[in-house]
């Protein structure tokens, strides 16, 4: 085991014993941060999902801003403007809070798409345009955004375009009988030390020292040596292309998919199972890396027809079509 792997999942550890019952997020969340990536977070209210994102963001050494989507927020409340300076006659630039290590985009989906817009060069190249002038943003840079299923009024879809700008499609579901008992214990501990003013003793997990974004940014190139053999690649390529002709496999499928996944989607398939084998403690990939993020990677970029849609099928109903009947390398 590296020294940086050892953080990471020490990072992990630290992370599960603060957010109960969200394991799969908790290593996906991981996954975008080692792959330089933004990840959108849907799931009903009360599940974690903005507390997640606050305290990854909290167990790093990093910049961390949050912006509260409302439909009244302008393009320049994210990236930030030029201020007009009477005192020397000059425009000064005022940075906005997506100059962050971590942006916590919390509601996206209630601003409409001009402010969607704003996002978008700043998650896809890194950098922010006002006036004429380019701004850098930070090398370790992630926008975290969350959304919930249930509410439709006062909410936007976001547009394809920026939904493949996120690396990971994470859907969170509510938590079992046991995990529900665990969240109770977990809240009624926290609510006794607050009224006692005595807060409880770290356990082994919790005694936690906090990554740097130099070691997140060292971790993320230690990834790229996991070794992809030639079959395991081909098994991605099939997959993506299954997804823009599903017919070919199945045909039940036919007529169901208008765009499958963009090239985009092959990158990242590659660079996530690279990720999950790192993390599971080894240096090449396997069909089973592939299967472990396939749905949050894809789930986002295939747009279905019209007709899938009103006979009730779902991308993920696709994806796991066509996993039954691409062969495995």
């Amino acid at each position: 085991m590296s020294e940086l792997r050892e953080k990471v999942l020490g990072l992990k550890t630290h992370l599960e014993s603060i957010i109960v019952g969200q394991d799969d997020l908790i290593k996906k969340m991981l996954i975008t941060m080692l792959a330089s990536g933004h990840a959108l977070l849907e799931g009903a209210p009360g599940l974690a999902k903005t507390k997640a994102i606050k305290t990854l963001a909290s167990s790093i050494n990093a910049d961390f801003n949050r912006i509260q989507f409302t439909p009244d927020l302008l393009p320049s409340d994210i990236t930030g403007s030029d201020i007009y300076l009477s005192s020397t006659g000059t425009f000064d630039f005022k940075k906005g809070p997506v100059f962050a290590n971590f942006v916590l985009a919390d509601e996206i989906n209630r601003a409409p798409a001009k402010v969607q817009s704003a996002l978008l060069e700043a998650m896809a190249e890194k950098q922010v345009s006002v006036g004429g002038k380019v701004y850098p943003l930070p090398k370790l840079f992630m926008v975290m955004a969350t959304q919930n299923p249930i509410e439709h009024e006062g909410t936007y879809n976001l547009p394809e375009a920026q939904l493949d700008r996120f690396l990971l499609y994470i859907k969170i579901d509510q938590p079992n009988a046991e995990t529900e008992k665990k969240i109770l214990s977990l809240v009624r501990a926290e609510d006794l030390a607050c009224v006692s003013g005595k807060m409880p003793q770290k356990s082994e997990a919790q005694k936690y020292e906090k990554m740097t974004v130099d070691e997140i940014l060292n971790a993320s190139q230690e990834v790229l040596k996991v070794h992809t053999s030639e079959a395991v690649e081909n098994y991605i390529v099939a997959l993506i292309m299954a997804t823009r002709h599903p017919e070919k496999y199945n045909e039940e499928l036919n007529g169901s998919v208008r765009y499958g996944a963009s090239p985009r989607a092959t990158i990242a398939l590659d660079k996530c199972a690279k990720i999950n084998a790192w993390l599971e403690g080894r240096d090449f990939v396997t069909p089973e890396d592939i299967h472990a993020v396939v749905y949050d990677v894809l789930r986002h970029r295939i747009i279905l027809s019209f007709e899938a849609l009103a006979e009730g099928l779902s991308s993920d109903d696709v994806i796991a079509s066509l996993l039954k009947v691409v062969p495995l390398p």
